[in-house]
């Protein structure tokens, strides 16, 4: 008699909770964003910077850190824990699926360490830096889109795995 693990239906509450404060922390880097960019500007135009731009400014700095750092922490978690499956259905589907989560952990990656690179070492690099705001929009976009698809079309439990704990 051959015993096996069950299929993981859904993830653990450390992966929810690091879906989540990444997304609330990549959703304030979108929108306060711009605040870097003044403060980039005034350093070189030498002109005062609003004390606004320079808090928010500072936020986008640390929180973009913080983003790197929480990014480290799930990819170890997930290496460790795993994920569910994806839903039974299509196959170009599951592709595009994990193709969007690997480029979502691309970016995660690649655009604080952009930022870091551009604020230490070569500014040109902001140029750079700054086309991932669209691209994290588009990725943004798609995800909410898949998910509701999922929820609400396919009637899949997607949507649910990240919402709440199941074995």
């Amino acid at each position: 008699m051959t015993t096996s693990t069950p299929a993981k239906i859904g993830y653990a509450p450390i992966q929810i909770i690091l879906h989540w404060l990444i997304a609330a922390i990549v959703l304030f880097q979108i929108v306060f964003g711009e605040s870097m960019v003044a403060a980039t500007e005034a350093a070189e135009e030498g002109t005062a910077l609003s004390a606004t731009d320079a808090v928010l400014a500072s936020a986008h700095y640390w929180a973009g850190i913080s983003i790197l750092v929480l990014v480290a922490v799930r990819l170890v978690v997930r290496l460790r824990m795993g994920a569910p499956e994806p839903a039974e259905g299509n196959p170009i589907l599951a592709f595009l699926a994990t193709a969007t989560h690997w480029a979502f952990y691309a970016l995660l990656v690649a655009v604080p360490i952009s930022g870091l690179v551009t604020v230490y070492n070569n500014p040109e690099v902001g140029d750079i830096h700054q086309l991932a705001k669209p691209i994290f929009i588009i990725l943004v976009g798609l995800h909410g889109a898949a998910s509701l698809f999922h929820q609400f079309i396919l009637r899949d439990g997607t949507l649910w795995r990240m919402l709440v704990t199941t074995k």
